[in-house]
């Protein structure tokens, strides 16, 4: 990065890592973790696998749209977590039904 601000590519500025950014060649979040080359190097919000995004198609987050990133996030993970628990048998999903005889419908 210049003192400008400005890319080893171009006049497209580079956020400092920890920037929440969005990646607009892949319509993805994530937070600059470091630099590539030219590329920056992306992280999601939550971890996972990191991948290069240009300069040029990535642009700082406002803290609404940050805001409705991980919100959005947190609520793929909640819906994710009762699947688990009904494959291992823990949770909410017993394997009973009302036609098996286990359950009376009554309180």
């Amino acid at each position: 990065m210049t003192a400008s601000g400005a890319g080893p590519t171009g006049p497209h500025p580079v956020p400092p890592p920890g920037t929440a950014v969005r990646d607009t060649a892949r319509d993805r979040v994530g937070v600059v973790v470091g630099h590539e080359g030219p590329d920056l190097r992306l992280r999601p919000l939550s971890g996972g696998r990191e991948w290069n995004a240009g300069p040029e198609h990535v642009r700082p987050l406002s803290p609404a749209e940050l805001l409705r990133a991980r919100v959005a996030e947190a609520n793929a993970r909640s819906r994710q977590e009762p699947a688990a628990a009904e494959r291992s048998g823990t949770g909410r999903g017993t394997g009973r039904s009302p036609g098996d005889g286990t359950f009376s419908g009554q309180g």
